[in-house]
């Protein structure tokens, strides 16, 4: 939209035009704008439970970190049109009004927690646990900086979570699925059951004669579609990524040599130290602690006396790097058998001991020269794609085509003559010159020949991509396609001769024939799949096969058409084991955990509804379409 603004107020019609837009703007926002700061809720609130407020901004950061949570699970950016496409914006909005609902109810009963709890609590967080499986302050302060968390926010929303939990840890106590249902459920999971089976293909369809041109033609109109050209794209695009740009880019052993010194104590084997340490909530505890320490007490047994386990106690043989900064430079600065001083680190005061000290070794230029240079070379080339990425959008702002503007920044432009939705070329093939992940087809198929595209995120850098033809779907007449519609219609006769035989072969089994004798008389086997349950798939057995067994009782027969009906498997259940319940084994101790939790889920979600009748619960939905993109 911006280029288009740009470009439209290059020349002086443009210029006119655009200023007699802006007035109008202007002159709306000074209409409209200031009123709105006074309507409040209508303006700056997403939703309003009871007392408490959802601002647009609070709710436009949830949003926006739960999109980016989803995008890095699918490797790609999540659009709004997606999003909304998904559910999630509802399913978003609903969530924030309960978990607020639920801090309301809390509010209400007077619920608290203090600060020594939220403490232990995040440091009991398995999450939070480094190498030694103890509370690691690094790890914590990068994994929460990774989610966009500060300290005192991820403290504080840790607070609200664990209230909440009391509410909703009382709503779903004493729940249990009855015992009738767990021993059906596990019945159903657990049905064993075994068949005979024969496979009825091509071979025992018998020879298909060819189809007269009569035929042929016939069978072609009935199915033209199936035959129908799709529609095809002619599309050129170019890739800036640092992995593209990083294949041409040279890197200097000295350069290399430069930033291995500035790594070297890095890079090299670290020395690593056994350390005990206890953490306590302040100075004059952890000083009294020492003292008793130095007179012979144990850390185990300081440990003991405040509810701590030895490897609670025990660090593990760990490296400086993996200590908060102060507890890292006092426990490296001691002799073996050292005691420190009280440490002031991020969640209390730290006494450590040194037990044992092994020693670190020194990196080898020669054996890390080529990661070094790859490193230096990514770098440089993600530099190099931001400077390409705002010449580029220069280019294209000013007109430029996708490979117009390449050839002008020495970038390569690929152009695919054509390709169709699925990513094929007109002989069927997968077009091989689009990079694996790039989803430049699909975005291709949603635009027209001529527009401006918006750049698509491709591993750390961009792709810019234009529409230059489209060849729309067609009718192909049958010279074009005989070939495929002769080999479609003697599938179709294969698969209508082995139904008719197939069905045959059932009723004689229902009269009481056997299938060892109905094989040999059709020149197939008889082939066996034993003790398998529904979910199972036993080597040989289509699912399908599987379902259809489950359908049919003992000593029952049934057919099944597979492979597009090229194949049909024959098959006779010849046992049905219904297992005992044993409540004391994994399988059901399992199965009534998941049934306890579908249980809670809902006994809770029932809760949270009332509670949001009750307190009252108001939403605004142009705010919450302006956040989510749906009044775009």
């Amino acid at each position: 939209m911006l280029r288009g603004i740009r470009k439209a107020s290059s020349n002086w019609l443009g210029k006119i035009v655009m200023a007699v837009v802006m007035g109008v703007l202007i002159i709306s926002f000074g209409i409209w704008g200031i009123a709105d700061i006074f309507k409040g809720f209508g303006q700056s609130t997403v939703a309003k439970i009871g007392s408490t407020e959802i601002s647009l901004n609070e709710f436009r950061q949830i949003y926006t970190d739960r999109l980016q949570q989803i995008s890095r699970q699918f490797g790609r950016p999540l659009t709004p049109d997606q999003a909304r496409a998904f559910g999630l914006d509802r399913q978003v909005l609903q969530q924030t009004i309960a978990e607020a609902a639920l801090d309301e109810e809390a509010r209400r009963l007077g619920l608290g927690q203090s600060d020594e709890q939220i403490r232990q609590l995040i440091m009991n967080d398995p999450n939070f646990k480094g190498i030694g499986g103890n509370f690691d302050p690094n790890r914590f302060q990068a994994l929460i900086r990774n989610f966009g968390y500060t300290e005192q926010r991820y403290v504080a929303e840790q607070r609200k979570v664990s209230l909440r939990r009391q509410i909703t840890g009382t709503v779903g106590a004493g729940l249990e699925p009855p015992k009738a249902m767990v021993d059906v459920l596990t019945r159903y999971q657990n049905e064993q059951r075994s068949i005979e089976f024969v496979r009825l293909d091509a071979a025992q369809a018998g020879p298909i004669d060819p189809p007269s041109p009569e035929a042929l033609a016939a069978y072609f109109e009935d199915h033209k579609v199936q035959f129908r050209a799709p529609e095809y794209r002619k599309i050129s695009f170019v890739v800036v990524s640092p992995d593209e740009i990083g294949k041409w880019t040279e890197v200097t052993d000295e350069d290399a040599r430069k930033m291995f010194e500035q790594r070297k104590d890095r890079l090299g084997t670290p020395e690593k130290r056994q350390i005990q340490q206890i953490v306590f909530p302040n100075v004059a505890e952890a000083q009294a602690a020492r003292e008793r320490l130095v007179g012979g007490t144990s850390f185990e047994d300081i440990g003991k006396e405040r509810g701590l386990s030895a490897s609670d106690v025990d660090l593990g043989l760990v490296t400086k790097s993996s200590l908060a900064p102060a507890v890292g430079d006092a426990a490296f600065a001691l002799p073996a058998g050292e005691i420190s001083q009280p440490i002031q680190s991020g969640l209390g005061v730290a006494i450590v001991r040194v037990d044992k000290i092994e020693p670190g070794a020194e990196a080898d230029f020669a054996k890390l020269a080529g990661d070094i240079k790859r490193e230096i070379a990514t770098e440089r080339a993600r530099v190099k794609v931001a400077d390409l990425r705002d010449k580029m959008e220069d280019e294209r702002g000013g007109g430029s085509s996708v490979i117009d503007a390449a050839q002008k920044l020495g970038l390569t432009a690929v152009t695919i003559e054509a390709v169709d939705r699925s990513g094929r070329a007109p002989n069927g093939q997968p077009v091989a010159s689009i990079p694996q992940g790039l989803d430049v087809v699909s975005q291709a198929f949603n635009t027209d020949v001529g527009v401006d595209n918006d750049a698509i995120s491709f591993k750390g850098g961009y792709v810019w991509y234009d529409v230059l033809a489209i060849t729309p779907s067609r009718d192909r007449n049958l010279d074009e396609v005989r070939d495929q519609v002769e080999a479609r219609w003697r599938q179709d006769q294969i698969a209508a001769k082995l139904k008719a035989k197939a069905t045959e072969m059932v009723q004689k089994l229902d009269a009481g024939g056997k299938l060892a004798d109905e094989a040999t008389a059709v020149g197939a086997k008889v082939e066996t799949a034993t003790g398998f349950k529904r979910d199972d798939s036993p080597a040989g057995v289509p699912g399908i096969v599987v379902a259809a067994a489950f359908r049919t009782a003992k000593d029952g027969v049934g057919q099944t058409a597979v492979s597009g009906g090229s194949e049909v498997i024959v098959f006779r259940v010849t046992d049905i084991v219904d297992p005992a319940v044993d409540s004391a084994s994994d399988a059901v101790k399992k199965l009534k955990e998941s049934l306890d939790r579908a249980q809670t889920e809902e006994q809770v979600a029932s809760y949270v509804n009332k509670l949001e009748t009750d307190i009252g619960t108001t939403i605004n939905q142009a705010a919450f379409a302006q956040v989510t993109g749906a009044n775009q």
